[in-house]
């Protein structure tokens, strides 16, 4: 029966010691550098497949496992039917129960009052950026999302290169911290330039 770790930061640049420390306890540790919008990250599906019954996936909060309610809740229903359980860091103990049934049935309410917290937070933060946006638009000084690489960007040529080679963009990811989606992104706008010689183009095509 091991501990498992999850960690998510958003982005390649965040900063993990937090989680890290928090989860120092554990046997082996997961660690996926991407958003969680959805559950198409490739240490959550490793980990997901690495645990074993009686195993315990450990996270410091609920929403580095997912963002919304959907995603949530099919995550714990893998980890469920691994006949593993999910201890969330900043949730109340319940090491006091001593009936395991009963602390299983407190455990899993407890989660869908956070999960259900969770996903109304976030509406309300998007529901904000929004409105923001909107008033930006009326007074004319909305000017859109900086982007975040430019089209010669060290990292993202690199990135280029590795998936040129054959490389699937899951590895890619993995191994230049950038996006998935954002690295698809930024392939398709090359793509779609066309300063390109045909042996370019070529190999653009088959990125």
């Amino acid at each position: 029966m091991a501990r498992v770790g999850y960690i998510r930061v958003s982005t390649a640049d965040q900063n993990i010691e937090r989680q890290v420390y928090a989860l120092s306890d554990v046997s082996k540790t997961f660690i996926d550098r991407q958003s969680g919008k959805d559950t198409n990250r490739p240490e959550l599906q490793a980990m997901l497949s690495y645990i074993r019954e009686g195993d315990t996936v450990v996270i410091t909060e609920l929403d580095r496992l997912g963002r919304n309610n959907q995603d949530l809740t099919a995550i714990m229903e893998q980890i469920h039917q691994k006949k593993a359980t999910l201890e969330v860091l900043n949730l109340p103990t319940l090491q006091g129960i001593e009936d395991d049934n009963l602390r299983r049935l407190i455990n899993t309410l407890m989660l869908e009052i956070y999960k259900y917290q969770a996903e109304s937070e976030r509406k309300r933060i998007k529901e904000r950026q929004a409105q923001g946006i909107a008033l930006a638009k009326q007074r004319g000084v909305y000017k859109g999302r900086k982007p975040k690489f430019t089209m010669d960007d060290e990292r993202l040529l690199h990135a280029l290169e590795l998936s040129k080679s054959g490389l699937s963009d899951a590895e890619v990811s993995r191994r230049t911290g950038i996006n998935r989606t954002t690295f698809g992104r930024y392939k398709k706008r090359l793509i779609a330039q066309k300063p390109c010689s045909k042996e370019i183009k070529h190999d653009l095509y088959y990125l």
